[in-house]
């Protein structure tokens, strides 16, 4: 038992000193466009959001969750857009890449997975930014400094390392639980779990993707290489599996209620493509 609580709390440890790089030069940017770079640059990297998905969904396909912890830091400081979050979220790939190469899934089904998942990342990302265009102003580095009293005066690198330790520190306590909760819980019960209601499959997939851990993409992965859940049941848990992404969306969005609307809005787009790949027939082409 205490040699599973080891390698728990060991593997919480690991996925969030995997952040600390990505975190830390968020902040340091963030800090610079606010103190050195004046509004109208700031202004104007905001407004390449317009392109913002594209990127978003392609830096989201890297495997690691590292590019939507960023996203979600520079979405609370008013320089990313509510569709480039979006699209990072929805194509962000955390361990799923390893686990499929590692069990040898045929390089053609690995390209179609990502594609798909690219495709969907691109195409709310922009539907998202056309409906809900960004406002300029909102939200601002300055909001997280107020709440966390870091002193920002004192400089840019202090300042970006204090906002990097206590969003680090946050996100190592909530995996560590999730972690334990998903440890004791087991794989095999919460494959029960998903066969019980299959019609729901798609949607119970999506919940776990939303769990803010890498281990959600691995359990979702590994159920479909086990064949337990449909390729459009694991396509939804990978589309919300936005790994520590969300944790720090919520932990430095200034507003709790957006971010819980942009978790639930990730749940359903996750389940609704998910579903539809399996009642059209598309999930036959994830099939192993």
């Amino acid at each position: 038992m205490w040699e599973k609580v080891f390698d728990i709390v060991l593997d919480a440890a690991l996925d969030s000193l995997k952040l600390l790089p990505f975190l830390f030069l968020t902040y340091w940017l963030m800090e610079w466009l606010e103190h050195r770079a004046g509004e109208k640059t700031r202004a104007a990297i905001a407004r390449t959001g317009k392109a913002g998905p594209l990127l978003g969904a392609a830096l989201g396909l890297v495997p690691q969750c590292g590019f939507s912890a960023a996203a979600a830091g520079l979405f609370a400081g008013g320089v990313a857009s509510l569709g480039t979050l979006f699209a990072v979220f929805l194509a962000t790939s955390d361990e799923m890449l390893p686990i499929f190469l590692g069990a040898g899934v045929a390089p053609l089904k690995i390209l179609t997975v990502l594609g798909v998942k690219f495709a969907v990342a691109v195409a709310v990302g922009f539907a998202v930014d056309l409906f809900c265009p960004q406002k300029e102003g909102e939200g601002t580095v300055h909001d997280l400094c107020d709440r966390e009293h870091c002193h920002c005066e004192r400089g840019i690198f202090r300042s970006a390392l204090h906002h990097t330790l206590h969003i680090s520190l946050f996100v190592l306590i909530v995996n560590l639980a999730l972690g334990l909760a998903i440890g004791f819980i087991g794989e095999a019960r919460l494959a029960a779990f998903i066969n019980a209601v299959p019609l729901l499959g798609a949607c119970l997939a999506a919940l776990i993707g939303l769990i803010p851990n890498c281990a959600a993409s691995v359990l979702v992965a590994s159920l479909w290489l086990e064949g337990v859940i449909s390729g459009g049941a694991m396509l939804a848990g990978l589309l919300t599996g936005a790994g520590a992404g969300l944790l720090v969306l919520f932990r430095t969005n200034r507003s709790r209620g957006q971010s819980a609307l942009i978790a639930l809005l990730l749940f359903v787009f996750g389940a609704f493509f998910g579903a539809v790949f399996d009642l059209t027939g598309l999930a036959a082409l994830l099939r192993l």
